[in-house]
């Protein structure tokens, strides 16, 4: 080949080398969550995961190993940050991951907190969740309703929490349950304010089943008259089923947050008496679409009026509906549930 020929030749390569289409690479979202086991945060990838594809995101996702342990979720979140994530939802821990999500904000990373906000406002750009105070206000004026105004005069609550750490959905589901319920509680940014008698005490979970019948082991014991049993999730309320049954206590009510699958059929079947149904795809989906909204222009989301948060949505699902309590029953549920 002559060197006039081959010098045509690689300057048609060039030519057609640069006037080539450049391949842009995605931009990323990551979902963070507490971990990958509970059908929750399953519900939530999978949200997440197709609310990406649909709108052309690159998509990663990470979990933590139980509820309350930070330690993987700083990781992760470290993860995102050197790949040039430009957004990250997380359903955070515990609030010591605020200060690296204030970091990723600095950084141009859009944070959005889902289910659990971080007490530190600055720690996220919004949060997409249930109202989780309207979750157990639902379930406390259920049960006290079902029991009637003597029933809850004499009633004998256990109360299971998450743990001790006032995580806000905790703290939130938690006094949402006992205002709602009748009873007075003077801090509503902590567990545990309250001193009325009619409350036994309150019990670390780890809103596991294991932890459920744990707990519930330790209240029977300060109280074996106990009548109420309140838990942070329906896997704590099988528990706590489990405990009751084997102590022998029947008729006890027991309520829950929460609306996976299980849970609603724990209510067809009486475990449960009534529970609110939150809805973590759509919390997960909202989401993505947001950081897709914020890497076109830029365009942060917005809470709902007269909220601090973004509303997802709650349903009271109960088959023993009472005056002056909205609800669904446990075929809605149903249709309705996740996991």
């Amino acid at each position: 080949m002559t060197k006039f020929k081959t010098s045509l030749l690689l300057g048609a390569a060039a030519c057609a080398f640069l006037s080539a289409p450049a391949v842009m690479a995605a931009d990323l979202a990551c979902l963070i969550t507490k971990n990958n086991t509970n059908p929750f945060f399953v519900k939530m990838k999978e949200g997440a995961e197709a609310a990406a594809k649909a709108a052309g995101l690159d998509f990663k996702a990470y979990a933590g190993e139980k509820d309350g342990d930070a330690s993987p979720q700083l990781t992760a979140i470290e993860n995102c940050m050197a790949a040039g994530a430009k957004g990250i939802l997380i359903t955070p821990s515990n609030d010591s991951v605020g200060p690296l999500l204030k970091d990723a904000r600095a950084a141009g990373i859009l944070v959005i907190a889902l289910d659990t906000p971080l007490a530190d406002p600055e720690a996220q750009d919004m949060t997409f969740a249930t109202d989780n105070f309207e979750a157990g206000m639902l379930i406390g004026k259920w049960a006290a309703a079902k029991l009637g105004p003597e029933g809850v005069k004499t009633a004998k609550i256990g109360m299971l929490d998450i743990n001790k750490d006032n995580i806000s959905v905790d703290v939130a589901r938690d006094t949402g349950f006992l205002v709602g319920f009748g009873i007075d509680v003077p801090d509503l940014k902590v567990m545990g304010s309250e001193t009325d008698p009619r409350v036994i005490g309150h019990e670390s979970s780890g809103a596991n089943p294991e932890g459920g019948v744990t707990s519930v082991e330790n209240l029977l014991a300060k109280d074996p008259d106990m009548n109420v049993v309140y838990t942070i999730n329906e896997p704590a309320a099988e528990g706590a089923y489990q405990a009751l049954t084997k102590a022998g206590k029947t008729g006890v009510l027991i309520v829950s947050v929460d609306g996976g699958c299980p849970g609603i059929a724990n209510v067809k079947a009486g475990v449960i008496g009534a529970t609110s149904q939150q809805y973590p795809l759509l919390m997960a989906s909202k989401g993505v679409e947001a950081i897709a909204a914020f890497a076109k222009d830029g365009t942060k989301p917005v809470a709902t009026e007269g909220l601090s948060f973004f509303n997802t949505g709650v349903n009271l699902v109960t088959d023993q509906p009472v005056d002056g309590v909205p609800s669904i029953d446990s075929t809605k549920g149903t249709e309705l549930c996740w996991g």
